[in-house]
């Protein structure tokens, strides 16, 4: 029964399972992103970015890429691309920021 549901969303194989598994904890790793920024931004009782907010984007953003490349999948791999880039750019900004700071 287990097998008929995988092989319904593209799951053949086992391996072909695990990489299922891999794609969908990108995705929940990508939508916790957004959970984290409304909770941040109902404590203040304003709209913040979590430094958590980019972690989990790039780790979301790896993850689903490196799904879309297993696939070989040219939507995912051009949706994920630059926005791993951006979270980068903003891990990197902060970082540099706290040390000028401390």
């Amino acid at each position: 029964m287990m097998h008929e549901l995988l092989s319904k969303f593209g799951a053949g194989s086992t391996g072909d399972a695990v990489w299922l598994l891999v794609g969908l904890l990108g995705q929940l790793a990508f939508t916790a992103r957004f959970i984290v920024q409304w909770v941040a931004s109902e404590r203040a009782k304003a709209s913040v970015m979590p430094v958590a907010f980019w972690y989990l984007s790039i780790v979301g953003g790896l993850v689903v890429l490196a799904y879309g490349i297993h696939k070989l999948d040219l939507v995912i791999i051009l949706g994920q691309l630059p926005g791993v880039v951006v979270y980068s750019r903003n891990l990197w900004l902060i970082r540099k920021g706290k040390h000028v700071a401390g």
